[in-house]
């Protein structure tokens, strides 16, 4: 039997497919999810996945940008109902946590997007979402005090801490505990950026 026409919009089938990719993904990893089980969760041939994407690799890829989206559109929302740059950012560090605690956030971003994509690639699309999300806000706590070398250096190091303690919570046994300690680092690590007194 052939494939037969699609009458799905192209967007909604896309929109299928990556729902599909990303339960998958998220819960049983890269490495354990084919793409036959993909087009059968999304109800679909892999003649819909072939014709949005090259491969596996790349259909993770448009998964984990989907992802960077959503939890960078979060932490924009998070920053602009904050009453300062400050709280902005501890905000942002706080919610960044929080993503850490969701499974999915876990195996895509923590644990499968360097692996799968490369280091490289990877870091590049936290670049244009996440991490722009915190150099925004490291920007504004800091104005002028630091020059544009300083404050991406220290940016960068900071968001490796943030993806660090993430990554503690995904290998906990008792995550909701590790949290509450994670977080409280967090607030020592940002006092210094941003006058937040340290506990």
């Amino acid at each position: 039997m052939t494939d037969g026409p699609r009458t799905e919009q192209p967007s909604v089938t896309l929109g299928l497919l990556l729902d599909a990719a990303e339960g998958l993904f998220g819960t049983h990893g890269y490495a354990s999810t084919s793409l036959d089980a993909v087009v059968a969760a999304a109800g679909m041939t892999k003649g819909a996945v072939y014709h949005h994407f090259r491969n596996k690799a790349e259909l993770f890829r448009e998964v984990f940008v989907r992802q960077q989206k959503r939890v960078a559109a979060e932490l924009e929302q998070a920053a602009a109902r904050a009453p300062d740059a400050e709280a902005a950012l501890r905000n942002g560090a706080r919610l960044f946590l929080k993503h850490c605690m969701d499974n999915s956030v876990q195996r895509i971003t923590l644990l499968d997007a360097g692996a799968v994509l490369g280091w490289e690639t990877a870091r590049k699309i936290e670049c244009e979402h996440t991490l722009r999300v915190f150099h925004s806000s490291m920007s504004a706590v800091m104005g002028s005090a630091l020059d544009a070398e300083t404050l991406t250096v220290r940016c960068h190091m900071l968001f490796a801490a943030l993806r660090e303690a993430g990554m503690l919570l995904a290998r906990s046994a008792d995550p909701e505990q590790v949290l509450a300690t994670v977080t409280s680092e967090s607030e020592r690590l940002l006092a210094p950026f941003g006058g937040a007194e340290a506990a």
